[in-house]
């Protein structure tokens, strides 16, 4: 969810918790740059009885600082098993599942792990939506977030809404319907950034099959090559991964160099 002003933010924000109380889910917000009373006196100012939500815990409103940032650093492994321990904790109390919202303006800060954020946003739509309860919505301000952090970030999620974003120069974003993801634009030095965290989020997939879709990609150089094919290679021994053919040269360096060709199974469009 990208926003521009506080009345994007409060419109989202009010239309996601009341869906989520009415529908008998457990709701909570992880604030960063807003006030968490700001966000309890939105909720009451639109109408919705916050306060008696929260007494009963099925509203909860707390920092990201006192949650998932509480630790030494953020650790992508370490909060998609606390979402996995937050969603049982609210269907062990009744609800019918768990909502949440994270406001992400952290990751523009000095924060330990921060460069992890997008192989986390990358690896959760399977490792997390696809198997639990839960929905939830990443809270982009634009106001401080700088566009190409925003264009890359909400790229990486299935589904976007809100502001609209350009396309980055390079987007990936998890497959919607089999473990994996899928790469768009052109992959090279400037993009290094994005081509290491698709490798981290490589690494640590646990799918026993991974499929990487680069139809959609029109460049890809040798060194990001061989990034991704050095991920594929360090998977356990029986979870390959796909590659879905894209650039023109790209079975041409595979054939160049056959160390990387040998990590990876190239199937066509």
């Amino acid at each position: 969810m990208v926003f521009s002003d506080d009345r994007e933010w409060a419109e989202h924000l009010c239309a996601f918790v009341r869906g989520g109380l009415d529908q008998g889910e457990q709701v909570r917000y992880f604030a960063d740059a807003t006030d968490p009373e700001k966000v309890l006196r939105t909720l009451v100012d639109a109408g919705i009885d916050a306060m008696a939500a929260q007494a009963t815990g099925q509203l909860s409103v707390s920092t990201a600082a006192r949650t998932y940032l509480a630790d030494a650093a953020f650790d992508p492994d370490a909060m998609i098993g606390l979402w996995h321990d937050a969603v049982e904790a609210a269907t062990g109390r009744g609800h019918r599942g768990l909502r949440a919202i994270g406001e992400m303006s952290w990751c523009v800060r000095d924060v330990a792990g921060a460069d992890r954020l997008l192989e986390y946003e990358l690896r959760i739509h399977d490792e997390v939506f696809g198997r639990l309860p839960l929905t939830a919505w990443c809270f982009y301000d634009r106001r401080v977030l700088p566009d190409p952090r925003v264009s890359v970030l909400a790229g990486a999620h299935v589904t976007h809404r809100g502001s609209p974003v350009a396309a980055p120069v390079l987007r990936v974003a998890p497959l919607a319907d089999r473990p994996g993801f899928l790469m768009s634009g052109s992959a090279g030095h400037d993009t290094r950034d994005v081509v290491a965290a698709v490798a981290a989020a490589i690494r640590s997939a646990p799918a026993p099959r991974l499929e990487l879709d680069m139809s959609d990609l029109r460049h890809l150089d040798a060194a990001s090559l061989a990034i991704l094919a050095g991920a594929a290679a360090d998977r356990p021994p029986g979870a390959p991964v796909r590659l879905r053919e894209g650039p023109a040269p790209l079975r041409r360096l595979l054939e160049l160099f056959p160390e990387l060709g040998s990590a990876v199974e190239v199937v066509e469009r």
